[in-house]
């Protein structure tokens, strides 16, 4: 057993198999979902999130507002107690059509087990499955152990697109695809049930301990619906306020939505459990000072524009403020200030010049966006259909909803107007301070090592879920060994076989199978946001104290500009 640090924000309790025991062992995934459990119940004041994983149990906090000794503590008093016993798993059946368009490639582990597609399907299915934890999408179960004799790998090339409901094989693994998403698993049927749908009570249908048995069946599948219900139109969408009928609510029309514009909160704290991300914005200083100038609640939805802004028109009189990148926007053809609260009347068209600095703006209304939360937040989340606008980001005629003057702040709660307010813009290079990450003994302390020595550029191939960056030469050379499945952070360095690295960021899966060499510190979290493809990123070491002391300076400055 080990208890390490996930970054400043995050401790990782790890359990390991009793010699002999099998990868996939039921006896240490029930010790962590009991122990998991029994943290929530705890409810530790400044706990956001408990994640149960494979062996491990990943307990997610403000580092500002909770005592870390605290939740060490409590961990090691759970993993060193009486077992806590796991809640009593549900006993499920899904109806899985095998073969054809449902299993693509169910003739291909066919050929991998030296058998007929049809003694895969019996073999599949004479198993019951314990449910070890969710990941990669909401909803998405990690289930074991399939027969050794059917246990073909993943997939060398991954699809851009698996259907939801798709049931796959990925070594001895066996899952099903929540939502349509890419995919490297082997994909042998289909389902029609529903895996997750955030309106429900319980928004996931399996829970870590359930027991699950796939029941071949005929009849076609007739898809399964996304979290919205319904499939996305590709004309502009008409948002309701959450108070139908207030006069007091104003709109906005999007003219053009810019390269990615969406809509994003502080965040959907309180799900990674169930394998939902947290997204929210990507520079959380910027999202939070737009706020503070508009004089909103920190939490108040905002727009963030990446690389290019969208161009919105007022149909009424609005307040809003413009922090992060510098886009040069202007308003009806005269420049705004960045940081500033600015009066846009009716009528009144915002749109954007070339990019000056930084990847990532943020626009606040004063009032807030106002879009009905899902499971608890207006943030979206794209990849897992979440939030936002159906999941989605902004698209040409769209309108959006936004409170009347006042309605989400506080008076004289606004910044200090006018001043630059925002040193995270990175500009073409920066430096990041990291912690070592909790897998860093898989890799060595050489990788730690040339993480400081090296230079890296944020790859073409970086997004909201993270940044592939490309240096001189790999930071890890041969082969590290399997990694079971773990949870993940924002700002955490992975190290996959290629020794390239990938930063996590907002929109992460919460679990992950790359060991995490080392964590970028909450302070640094929001110059990292501003990276574009081609800029530069270096790292140095700092320790916890080091960390919360920049986190504090951070803290102290903004509520001095109040």
């Amino acid at each position: 057993m080990w208890i390490r640090e996930l970054g400043d924000s995050a401790l990782l309790l790890h359990l390991e198999p009793q010699p002999g025991a099998d990868r996939f062992d039921p006896v240490v995934n029930a010790r962590v979902v009991g122990i998991a459990g029994a943290l929530r119940r705890d409810r530790i004041a400044g706990v956001r999130d408990v994640v149960s994983t494979f062996r491990s149990v990943a307990v997610f906090f403000d580092p500002l507002a909770a005592d870390v000794e605290a939740v060490a503590a409590a961990l090691e008093r759970h993993a060193n107690g009486p077992s806590q016993g796991e809640p009593p798993g549900t006993y499920v059946e899904l109806p899985v059509v095998y073969g054809g368009d449902a299993g693509p490639d169910l003739a291909e582990v066919a050929a991998f087990a030296r058998c007929t597609p049809d003694v895969v399907v019996a073999r599949h299915a004479a198993r019951t499955y314990r449910v070890f934890m969710l990941g990669f999408l909401p909803g998405f179960p990690y289930m074991a152990a399939v027969d050794d004799s059917i246990a073909a790998p993943r997939r060398a090339t991954p699809r851009l697109r698996v259907p939801a409901g798709s049931v796959g094989i990925a070594g001895r693994q066996t899952g099903v695809y929540s939502r349509e998403s890419p995919g490297g698993w082997q994909i042998i049927g289909r389902t029609t049930q529903q895996l997750f749908d955030p309106d429900r009570d319980r928004p996931a249908l399996l829970a870590p301990g359930d027991q699950v048995r796939f029941v071949p069946t005929r009849a076609q599948p007739s898809g399964v619906p996304g979290f919205n219900g319904t499939a996305a139109r590709p004309e502009g969408v008409r948002l309701k306020a959450d108070t139908a009928g207030d006069r007091r609510t104003c709109f906005i029309t999007v003219l053009h939505p810019g390269l990615l514009t969406t809509i994003q909160d502080s965040g959907r704290w309180g799900h990674q459990h169930l394998g939902v991300p947290v997204s929210g914005p990507m520079d959380w200083l910027a999202h939070r000072r737009a706020n503070a100038l508009v004089g909103n609640t920190p939490d108040a939805a905002t727009l963030e524009a990446t690389m290019v802004g969208p161009e919105l028109r007022f149909e009424s009189r609005a307040r809003i403020a413009i922090t992060g990148a510098d886009f040069q926007p202007t308003v009806d053809g005269g420049a705004v200030p960045m940081h500033a609260v600015v009066e846009c009347r009716m009528g009144s068209v915002l749109r954007w010049g070339r990019r000056r600095l930084g990847a990532r703006a943020y626009v606040a209304f004063d009032g807030g966006i106002i879009v009905a939360p899902v499971l608890g937040s207006r943030s979206t989340d794209v990849l897992s259909g979440l939030g936002g606008i159906e999941g989605r980001a902004l698209r040409a005629g769209d309108r959006m909803a936004i409170g009347a003057p006042g309605a989400d702040g506080v008076a004289g709660a606004a910044v200090q107007a006018g001043e630059a307010g925002h040193d995270s813009h990175a500009g073409v290079g920066v430096r990041l301070r990291i912690m070592p990450g909790p897998q860093l003994d898989m890799l060595g302390a050489q990788v730690l090592d040339a993480l400081q020595r090296g230079r890296f550029t944020v790859s073409p191939q970086s997004d909201r879920m993270g940044y592939r960056l490309a240096g001189e030469k790999p930071v890890l050379s041969g082969a590290t060994g399997e990694m079971i499945s773990d949870a993940t952070v924002m700002g955490g360095l992975q190290v996959p076989p290629s020794g390239h690295p990938i930063l996590l960021m907002a929109d992460r899966q919460t679990t992950g199978g790359y060991p995490q060499a080392a964590v970028v510190i909450t302070a640094d979290l929001p110059l990292a946001a501003q990276l574009a493809p081609g800029d530069c990123v270096e790292f140095a070491l700092c320790s916890r104290a080091e960390a919360i002391a920049a986190l504090r300076t951070q803290e102290g400055r903004f509520v001095a500009r109040r």
